[in-house]
């Protein structure tokens, strides 16, 4: 780490293909780590788990099961055995949030991922209960955890509560519809955003502390960063709904404001929401300092949660 305080450009380039490595590998585990997880496609009933594997296999940046598993190497000083589980059913929760916010009754969307929602593919019967699946094949992979008994029901009560309705993400799905075409205030964005967001990311890193046997002081640090990268990923999230297009997010641009949702740009403005989001990463960055160099790739993930494209 010599290197990185002696020379500042040196730092930059060998952060850059640190990550990209990271983000690299962090898929690959993750994905076969699902691979293995989820019934086959040719597992009866079909179709269920056709829907399933489709949206879960549409190629989606696995940040959270990433996320999840960079926190469990910081805490533990290399990557914890198994815990690409833990990473795989944080993305199952992650998917079968987005195949129920694509229904006609939520989002209405017609493109997730560049390719056609659940629903469009194999109706809305099917999508509701592959998200359904989802949620329930995650926990059964939560409770063969390859950790201590103690350890798997923390983890299984912290992503039991952040998904939940009090302060989670079905919470948050629920303010954000009865807030649209309306003028919310700041507190009401704010707990959309940190409940239907930020909540799995901060459950994906404090669970993967906990797994590597994180105690309760890093636990706490870990659970800040992970609400300041979470808000700071969903400010982004809006900005680019705004600045990018479909073809370029992979999911249809420009729905927020033709549903007058509540968005940080919709208050702010384009600029100043991109410096509320920098702010928060300074935050995240300050939560993680005690760790020092152990924490170098979780921080370059939080930078790059608010300067991605897409």
């Amino acid at each position: 780490m010599e290197l990185f305080t002696q020379n500042p450009y040196a730092r930059l380039v060998i952060l850059t293909v640190m990550l990209k490595e990271t983000l690299e590998a962090g898929r690959e585990l993750t994905d076969a780590a699902l691979e293995r997880l989820l019934p086959k496609a040719t597992q009866a009933p079909t179709s269920i788990h056709r829907a399933m594997r489709h949206s879960v296999f549409a190629g989606g940046k696995r940040l959270r099961p990433i996320l999840c598993m960079e926190a469990g190497r910081m805490i533990a000083g290399s990557l914890p055995s198994g815990i690409e589980d833990l990473g795989a059913a944080l993305e199952m929760l992650h998917t079968y949030s987005l195949v129920h916010d694509d229904l006609p009754a939520l989002d209405n969307d017609d493109l997730r991922r560049g390719r056609p929602t659940c629903h469009k593919a194999f109706g809305e019967a099917v999508a509701i209960l592959a998200g359904d699946a989802l949620q329930t094949q995650a926990y059964e992979t939560l409770s063969r955890l390859s950790c201590p008994a103690d350890s798997r029901v923390r983890i299984i009560e912290e992503i039991a509560h952040r998904t939940g309705t009090v302060d989670g993400m079905i919470g948050g799905q629920v303010v954000d519809l009865e807030a649209e075409r309306t003028k919310p205030d700041l507190k009401t964005l704010e707990y959309i955003h940190r409940a239907k967001t930020a909540a799995l990311i901060t459950a994906s890193v404090v669970s993967g502390g906990i797994y590597a046997g994180a105690d309760q002081s890093a636990v706490e640090k870990l659970r800040s960063f992970g609400e300041s990268i979470g808000l700071a990923f969903q400010i982004v999230d809006d900005v680019l709904d705004i600045t990018q297009t479909s073809e370029q997010l992979g999911k249809t641009a420009g729905k927020d404001t033709a549903a007058e949702k509540a968005t940080y740009p919709a208050l702010f403005g384009i600029e100043e929401s991109l410096k509320k989001a920098d702010a928060l990463v300074e935050v995240a960055d300050a939560a993680l300092s005690s760790f020092n160099s152990r924490a170098t790739t979780l921080q370059a993930l939080a930078r790059f949660l608010v300067e991605r494209k897409k």
